[in-house]
């Protein structure tokens, strides 16, 4: 654990920074300038997606390149929510954990709770897929006579492989909305109990430019999985709501209990439920986006096309990578 130590110069500004009224202002501008870059976000990929579906009339050249384009968006997504855990998730939940009020045992808390977060998305992806195993596949009878003849006659129901990825990119998209449902409240909340003006006025530009790019990133996931407008909407309204919902949430506890983000129960917390998040959303992202995508579709494995189109892909992922990282600067 990181050794404690405290100034007069640092004592000082934190007094200075330490402004109630002119928090809850900067508040109220995070709650309307975070949940409209949210829907901005979220939403620019949908109607992308959307635009070249309408504009395919049946013509093979033009559905081409509305995969191309929703592949791209969805490459970018998962540089998104791989940074977004491994740069802004993991560290503060690490930091909130190894803070000096908070007197854990040394034990490397975070990581463990990062492990049970990908274990978790493992059994929800493997409790999905079983489930979708019992739907899809279905024997009837076992009668047979003599040796050596077919036990039974097996009725199988097969799915075609489009309708099979669409399933799969549903769950995906289910699941990766927990995840980062759980990390936009959890910066909600933290943001909403503080009181220091310092702190809050750089991080509503900072959570903005945030939530336009993990959006962009949800939505391309939503994108493909070509859920109905009611389902669409839904995940997008959850997605929009959180955070400004999570600053409010904030600001009602801090106004019953008085706590505010440094206290020792909310660092706790943040740092659990930060870690849990990351743990669920670096699974998500190389086993649930980036490998499917780069090993086993069938578009990138194809001669010609197919190798510029893995080096246009990994030069989104990159892209999605650069862009929430460099965000790490500001929040």
């Amino acid at each position: 654990m990181s050794a404690c130590s405290t100034t007069t110069t640092t004592t000082s500004h934190s007094h200075f920074c330490r402004d109630t009224a002119a928090a809850t202002h900067l508040k109220l501008i995070a709650i309307t300038v975070i949940f409209v870059s949210s829907i901005i976000g979220i939403n620019s990929p949908i109607l992308l997606a959307k635009s070249f579906h309408h504009g395919t009339l049946n013509n093979n050249n033009k559905k081409k390149k509305q995969e191309t384009a929703v592949l791209l968006i969805k490459c970018f997504a998962a540089g998104v929510i791989l940074s977004t855990s491994l740069v802004h998730v993991l560290p503060d939940a690490f930091s909130a954990l190894t803070n000096c009020s908070v007197n854990l045992p040394d034990f490397p808390f975070a990581g463990l709770v990062v492990l049970l977060g990908a274990l978790m998305g493992l059994l929800v992806d493997l409790t999905a897929l079983s489930h979708v195993d019992e739907k899809e596949y279905k024997a009837i009878g076992e009668e047979g006579e003599g040796e050596g003849k077919l036990q039974g006659e097996v009725v199988v129901v097969v799915v075609d492989e489009e309708e099979m990825m669409v399933r799969k990119s549903r769950m995906v998209s289910k699941v990766l909305e927990i995840g980062i449902v759980f990390h936009s409240v959890i910066i909600g909340v933290t943001m909403g109990m503080s009181q220091n003006k310092c702190t809050i006025r750089p991080l509503v530009a900072a959570l903005a430019f945030h939530q336009v790019f993990e959006g962009m990133g949800l939505g391309g996931c939503i994108a493909q999985a070509a859920f109905g407008f009611g389902t669409t909407a839904l995940m997008c309204f959850m997605f929009s709501v959180t955070t400004p919902a999570g600053i409010i949430l904030g600001m009602i506890v801090f106004a019953l209990t008085g706590f505010d983000d440094s206290n020792v129960n909310a660092l706790i917390m943040e740092g659990l439920l930060g870690s849990l998040s990351s743990g669920i959303l670096i699974y998500m992202a190389l086993v649930d986006l980036i490998s499917p995508e780069f090993f086993h579709n069938k578009m990138m494995s194809s001669c010609g096309s197919g190798t510029w189109l893995k080096k246009y892909c990994f030069i989104a992922l990159v892209l999605g990578s650069a862009s929430m990282s460099i965000l790490a600067l500001w929040a």
